[in-house]
């Protein structure tokens, strides 16, 4: 299993916790509207990614970078975390996305690898192929 999975399963190993970030609400924002295919519940999606930790002060919210690669789940599939299925759902193929992610909807109270424990992430995701 490569990290780029292993980033975005359900799975996590505990942490000290931190609420640095804890308040900031869920959020889409699309920068490419595909046109293709589009993604949604039970289909399998393919993606390519980066992953931020939240920075309120970083460009487009995006701090440190913990994860970035290809790879293919089956939306609202509970093969990543919540956020991120829910981030991909409705997206077209060809489309680019910006998807911020609060604990409740990430991690929760548990680390995960580089990413601590109630951590608000950014992920930008480009749809690449729904089947």
């Amino acid at each position: 299993m490569t990290v780029a999975i292993l980033a975005l399963t359900l799975a996590g190993c505990k942490g000290t916790p931190t609420s640095a970030t804890a308040n900031v609400p869920f959020s889409i924002v699309d920068i490419r509207v595909g046109t293709g295919t589009e993604a949604t519940s039970g289909r399998s999606a393919t993606i390519t990614y980066a992953g931020y930790l939240y920075s309120s002060s970083g460009t487009d919210n995006k701090g440190t970078p913990f994860d970035a690669g290809t790879f293919s789940f089956i939306v609202g599939g509970n093969q990543v975390i919540a956020g991120f299925s829910q981030g991909v759902q409705g997206m077209r193929v060809g489309g680019f996305r910006r998807v911020i992610i609060p604990p409740s909807l990430g991690y929760g109270s548990q680390a995960n690898g580089p990413i601590p424990a109630n951590s608000t992430l950014v992920f930008e995701i480009e749809l690449i192929n729904v089947q």
